[in-house]
C-alpha cells in the first residue's frame, strides 16, 4: 500500500482529487477521499438514528456477508427443521463429504467448520473423510455434527488428517466405488496442488465412473501458494507470519553476534511466493527463487553488497532467503559455503533450514476468516448444483464442467473456475 501511495503521488496533477489507498479483495485501489468521508458520515448518521439496517448496508457488501456468516455460525445448534444436532438426520436426505489432501496448512480446519455448519443449516448431512483417500478406502468416514467442529477455527494443521497422494495413485476405480458406497452427493476437497490434481483426475474420469458425476469444489489450501486458479491460497498468510517472526529472531541473533549473515531456506516447492513475500516482510538483502534465475555472478554481487553494508555502513547483520527449489546446483549449502569463504574478514555466515515449522502455528485472523468465507461460498455453490442436477429418481447426475470447480481469489473477488479450464495453464512437472 505504501508503494501504491508513492505511485499515486507521482501520477497526481494539481487538479487531481485526493484519494485513499485501500484494499479491494486482493488488490490495492485508490478511492476518492471525499467519497470515503461522506460514506463514513452516513454510517454514523444512520447509527445515531438507530437505523441499523441502513448502517449495515452502508458498510458495504463484504461487511454484510461477514455479519450474516457470523450470525449463522455462532448459533448453539442448527435449525430443528433442517437437521438434528448430530447432523445424521437431515431434511434433504442427501450427503455432502469433505476431505483434506496435501500438506497441512493453517486455515483448513476453519474451512471444514464453516462447511459443516453451513451445510447442516441447509439440511444436508456432512461426512468427514479422515486421512484423505486412506480414510475413504478403509472406511474412516463419519458424519460430523454441529458441536463436533466446535473450536476448530483456532486450530492449526488438519484435524481431519491429510496425505499428499492423488486419487489416481490409489486407483480411480476404488475411489469411485467408495464414493458410491457412501452415497455422496457432493464433495469438497481442501488442500494444495494434490487436491487440485485429484479433483481433475476424477473429473476427467466421469465418462467411465458415474460416481464422479457429482458436484466437486476445491478450496486451495497450501503454504506454497502454487495452485492455479487463485492469486492467494488459504494458509499462506499464517506461514508468512511464522517465517517473518523467525527471521526477526534470527536478525536479533545476527545483530548480537556482530557482523553475521544468515542464509535461510524456506518452503514453497517451485513457487517463490513465500521467499519473496517473506523477504519483503523480513527486510532480507536478497531472495533467491526459481522464477527469477540467478547465477554465480549474482551471488558474488550479493557478497560485495553485504561487505559494503557491514563494513562501510556499519549494519551488523545480513539476511538472505532461498526458496527450497530455487536452483538445483546453487543449493543452500553451496551458498552458505561461498558466502563463508568470500566474506572472511568482513562477516561470518550461518545457515538455517526452517523446515516443517512453516506449516504449523496458530492460524492468523486472515486465514481464519478467509477459510470461513470460502467454505460458505462452496456450500452454496455445491448445493445449487446438487439441486439442479437431481433426477426424478433422486440420483445426482452432474457432468457439466461447471460442476467441478476450484474456488479462488482472482484479483478483487472469489471466483469458481472449472477444473478443465485450468489444465491448460498448469505445469504438472
Amino acid at each position: 500500500m505504501g508503494a501504491e501511495a508513492v505511485l499515486a503521488l507521482m501520477d497526481a496533477k494539481p487538479d487531481t482529487p485526493a484519494c485513499v489507498v485501500s484494499l479491494d479483495g486482493n488488490q490495492t485501489v485508490r478511492v476518492p477521499l471525499m467519497e470515503c468521508v461522506e460514506r463514513t458520515k452516513s454510517v454514523q448518521e444512520a447509527m445515531n438514528k438507530k437505523n441499523f439496517q441502513e448502517a449495515v448496508r452502508l458498510r458495504g457488501k463484504s461487511f454484510q456477508n461477514n455479519l450474516a456468516t457470523y450470525l449463522r455460525l455462532s448459533k448453539l445448534r442448527p435449525p430443528k427443521v433442517m437437521c438434528d444436532p448430530t447432523g445424521q438426520v437431515c431434511s434433504s436426505g442427501k450427503k455432502l463429504a469433505v476431505m483434506n489432501i496435501g500438506a497441512p496448512a493453517c486455515g483448513a480446519n476453519a474451512a471444514v467448520r464453516s462447511f459443516v455448519r453451513f451445510a447442516l443449516t441447509k439440511g444436508y448431512t456432512v461426512l468427514g473423510i479422515h486421512d484423505s483417500f486412506d480414510g475413504l478406502l478403509y472406511g474412516d468416514v463419519k458424519p460430523i455434527g454441529w458441536t463436533d467442529v466446535h473450536g476448530w477455527t483456532c486450530q492449526g494443521g488438519s484435524l481431519l488428517g491429510t496425505k499428499k497422494c492423488t486419487a489416481a495413485r490409489y486407483g480411480l476405480d476404488k475411489v469411485a466405488e467408495k464414493l458410491k458406497e457412501h452415497d455422496i452427493s457432493g464433495l469438497l476437497i481442501i488442500g494444495g496442488f494434490e487436491a487440485y490434481h485429484s479433483a481433475l483426475q476424477m473429473t476427467e474420469a466421469r465418462s467411465k465412473y458415474d460416481a464422479f458425476c457429482i458436484p466437486m469444489v476445491v478450496i486451495p489450501c497450501t503454504i506454497s501458494n502454487n495452485v492455479p486458479g487463485t492469486d492467494f491460497s488459504l494458509g499462506a498468510d499464517t506461514a508468512l507470519n511464522e517465517i517473518a517472526d523467525i527471521c526477526d529472531r534470527i536478525k536479533q541473533s545476527a545483530t548480537g553476534t556482530k557482523r553475521r549473515v544468515f542464509i535461510v531456506e524456506v518452503m514453497g516447492g517451485y513457487c517463490g511466493y513465500l521467499a519473496t513475500m517473506a523477504g519483503l516482510a523480513g527486510g532480507a538483502d536478497a531472495a533467491y527463487i526459481y522464477e527469477d534465475p540467478f547465477n554465480i555472478t549474482n551471488l558474488r554481487d550479493d557478497v560485495v553488497h553485504l561487505k559494503n553494508k557491514i563494513i562501510q555502513l556499519g549494519v551488523q547483520r545480513g539476511l538472505i532467503l532461498r526458496n527450497e527449489n530455487a536452483n538445483a546446483n546453487y543449493t543452500t549449502d553451496f551458498i552458505h559455503q561461498m558466502f563463508s569463504e568470500e566474506g572472511k574478514g568482513s562477516f561470518t555466515c550461518r545457515k538455517n533450514v526452517l523446515g516443517h515449522m512453516q506449516q504449523g502455528g496458530v492460524p492468523s485472523p486472515f486465514d481464519r476468516n478467509y477459510g470461513t468465507k470460502m467454505a460458505s461460498k462452496a456450500v452454496d455453490y455445491m448445493i445449487t448444483k446438487v439441486e439442479e442436477n437431481t433426477t426424478e429418481d433422486g440420483k445426482i447426475k452432474s457432468c457439466t464442467k461447471d460442476s467441478a470447480v476450484l474456488l479462488g481469489m482472482c484479483r478483487r473477488q472469489l471466483l469458481f473456475t472449472p477444473l478443465e479450464d485450468l489444465r491448460g495453464i498448469t505445469d504438472f512437472e
